[in-house]
């Protein structure tokens, strides 16, 4: 069944709406025809089971047929990513979105090729927000990742965020295997954590001035074993810890 996405202040009526880009993906792309099912997902939780009613030339009418909330993930996660070069960031927000998580910084660090004026920024930023808006509609997720606008390290360090288990992936000696910081949360707690956050440096890592800071802003260095890991890998690979430890039964 073809899945498109409308934001939750569009549907809020019945019969839904779809223009645009999500019309033309409909109409020209995948050629849906009327008595059609489709799904659309609001990206706040929203899954809209319809059938097409009718369209013209740019637009495609839906009968909503069901309703369904989906609860948001147990744990929200964001993903704290420094921007590699070429288009590896494009993955890595696919496969971030994929993997359930509710928010993503890209971060221009000290070994970051990528400069950014502030117009360059924000359609960067909307760019890869669209990216994420068709991975949901790839893998069926209801809840729509924000991509944020791409800052420094210490700019994100200096908004004092509060996350119950702050990571960063580290290639630096004492770092941990992140189970043991999810058992000594829940030891601590008596439950899983309900916020994270993971850091993923760029090609050769954060400097060690960064490390210092975000370690020193309470992120726990996790190991990801002895290879080095290309960036794209590294997130995936963090990501899935994350989702396997934050699902596993208690």
């Amino acid at each position: 069944m073809h899945r498109f996405h409308l934001p939750p202040a569009e549907c809020q009526a019945d019969p839904l709406t779809l223009a645009g880009r999500e019309a033309h993906h409909a109409l020209h792309v995948l050629r849906v025809r009327t008595g059609e099912e489709v799904t659309i997902l609001d990206g706040a939780g929203q899954e809209f089971l319809c059938r097409v009613e009718n369209f013209d030339r740019d637009k495609v009418h839906l009968a909503v047929l069901e309703k369904k909330s989906i609860p948001a993930p147990p744990c929200q996660i964001t993903l704290l990513q420094a921007v590699p070069k070429g288009k590896i960031i494009e993955s890595i927000i696919q496969k971030a979105t994929e993997l359930g998580v509710a928010r993503i910084v890209p971060l221009l660090t000290e070994r970051t090729v990528m400069e950014l004026d502030e117009k360059d920024a924000r359609k960067k930023a909307e760019k890869w927000q669209q990216i994420a808006m068709e991975a949901i509609k790839q893998c069926g997720a209801a809840w729509l990742p924000q991509v944020e606008l791409p800052v420094r390290p210490e700019a994100f360090l200096a908004r004092k965020e509060s996350f119950e288990l702050p990571l960063i992936a580290s290639l630096h000696a004492g770092a941990e295997h992140p189970r043991n910081y999810f058992q000594k949360f829940e030891l601590q707690h008596g439950r899983k954590p309900r916020s994270a956050c993971i850091w993923i440096g760029p090609e050769g890592d954060f400097t060690p001035g960064e490390v210092s800071a975000i370690v020193s802003a309470g992120a726990l260095p996790i190991t990801l074993g002895r290879l080095v890991l290309r960036v794209e890998t590294a997130a995936t690979y963090c990501l899935s810890i994350l989702n396997y430890e934050i699902q596993a039964p208690a």
